[in-house]
């Protein structure tokens, strides 16, 4: 999670990998099968209904690799009723019998893979697909799923309400580390990034905003379809869309498209400066980080009691007002930090979180003494002498604690201490190599320790150990 007004922390959900019964076969006469002989036998598995997080079991799938979602959504508010088709292209990682889909809620009417009628069953929230024939290991397939119904959100306490959420003129689609479930089948976990086609149809004149680039407006009886390119790889958490009455600003930045919003119910005032400075952000952190690494910006603006954070949807992040009714745009800068740490260089699994929070919250530091004077060491010593319990480590919070003080506060006093260490040149380079180097993949904890330690030259294992594993309170650098 980006930030949020009220701390909040996540909940648990784990549960065993279920057991799947095998198959045999061949992958003689399979369409596309690559790399295998013809008559070679093959054994075909289920693949896991996890994709192997030690802290959220059940998220994900095994088995397969999505390359790319092309979803098409139509969404009536007045019923509050959505269907949907998407049509998912993935690689098989293993010879695969069955695999599995999350979704949550929704009816699903009809599945296909490669075209042929596919057997589908439900298990909680997991679609489990049964393919005509068995898909052999790096063979590309493609799966349509239709489905519609009232989309139901989801509760996480202390965060309120996330996923699909029906909105007073419209609906939103927010929240971390699920929500993508809630409006379309997906593999949900962010070790399995891809590129998307989103296609959104709503009522006129609602506005119809997602990720990426708008690369086509149509309109038909009353009814306006947008589509959205994300052209570069995305978790499945970064996903968004928001239908209804915004004030929505279209213009461009450094040659890229700029598309910013703000719920209209919302007087015009602070958050609407507060979102025009995006690329003025953007562009101060780029000389810190590098590239700016997307071909979109832009940000949305939410009029909801319900949602009390921000999140980086990727190209166009989500903000709850309640952030800016003081006139602050720290959390601008957060979430534009974001595009670099969390959404570009993205975790293999949660419990690295840090990666994400503690690099968005060190950005966020950055602007603010570009903004306002307050230096980045004076906010060290603040979070410092105010952290109230050392006991939970950033790079081991635990799966109740991946919101936690820990990871967002002590998780930029680590960069800071890191900083002190290595000295202003090194640190920067470090950074830059860091989002340069992991562009677009995923990344562990020990891979960032390595990347400094090769930029700096340094020995950094004590300064880690002490700052992003230990359980009490470091000497200050």
């Amino acid at each position: 999670m980006a930030v949020w007004r009220r701390v909040a922390a996540a909940t648990l959900a784990a549960a065993v990998t279920l057991a799947g019964t095998a198959c045999t076969g061949t992958r003689e006469g399979r369409s596309g099968a690559v790399g295998a002989s013809a008559g070679a036998p093959a054994t075909f598995r289920p693949g896991a209904d996890g994709i192997g997080d030690p802290y959220f079991p059940r998220y994900g799938n095994g088995g397969y690799d999505v390359g790319h979602y092309a979803l098409k959504v139509r969404y009536d508010p007045a019923a509050d009723q959505l269907s949907g088709t998407a049509v998912i292209t993935a690689k098989a990682t293993a010879d695969l019998s069955r695999f599995n889909l999350d979704l949550a809620g929704l009816t699903v009417r009809q599945v296909t893979v490669d075209g042929r009628a596919a057997r589908h069953e439900r298990t909680g929230d997991e679609l489990v697909v049964t393919p005509a024939s068995g898909v052999p290991t790096g063979v590309t397939f493609t799966v349509q799923v239709t489905y519609d119904g009232k989309p139901a959100g989801l509760s996480r306490p202390g965060l309120g309400a996330t996923g699909f959420l029906h909105t007073t003129d419209g609906a939103i689609a927010i929240g971390q580390p699920e929500s993508a479930t809630t409006w379309y089948p997906v593999n949900d976990h962010p070790l399995d990034k891809a590129t998307y086609t989103i296609e959104i149809t709503a009522p006129e004149p609602l506005a119809v905003l997602s990720n990426g680039v708008l690369a086509a407006t149509t309109r038909s009886a009353g009814w306006r379809t947008a589509r959205w390119e994300v052209r570069s790889p995305m978790a499945s958490y970064l996903s968004t869309l928001a239908i209804g009455d915004y004030r929505v600003v279209v213009g461009r930045h450094k040659g890229k498209p700029m598309v910013t919003a703000v719920a209209a119910s919302l007087p015009r005032g602070p958050a609407d400066t507060a979102i025009a400075r995006t690329g003025e952000v953007a562009d101060f952190l780029e000389q810190r980080f590098g590239p700016y690494p997307f071909d979109s910006y832009g940000g949305i603006v939410i009029d909801d009691e319900r949602v009390a954070f921000a999140l980086e949807t990727q190209t166009r992040p989500m903000y709850a007002a309640t952030f800016f009714v003081g006139g602050e745009n720290w959390v601008v800068a957060h979430e534009i930090a974001h595009q670099w740490f969390g959404n570009s260089v993205s975790i293999k699994h949660w419990k690295d979180i840090w990666l994400n929070e503690g690099f968005a919250t060190y950005g966020q530091w950055l602007w603010i003494e570009h903004d306002t004077g307050l230096t980045v060491q004076e906010q060290f010593e603040r979070e410092y002498a105010g952290l109230s319990t050392w006991e939970t480590p950033p790079a081991e919070p635990g799966a109740e604690e991946i919101f936690s003080a820990a990871v967002y506060r002590r998780g930029a006093m680590a960069l800071h201490a890191l900083r002190d260490t290595v000295g202003d040149g090194d640190f920067f380079r470090i950074l830059k190599a860091w989002a340069a180097d992991k562009r677009d993949g995923n990344v562990t904890t020990p891979e960032f320790v390595a990347v400094a330690e090769r930029v700096s030259g340094e020995e950094l294992s004590p300064l880690f150990d002490a700052w992003l594993y230990g359980t009490t309170k470091p000497a200050r650098p």
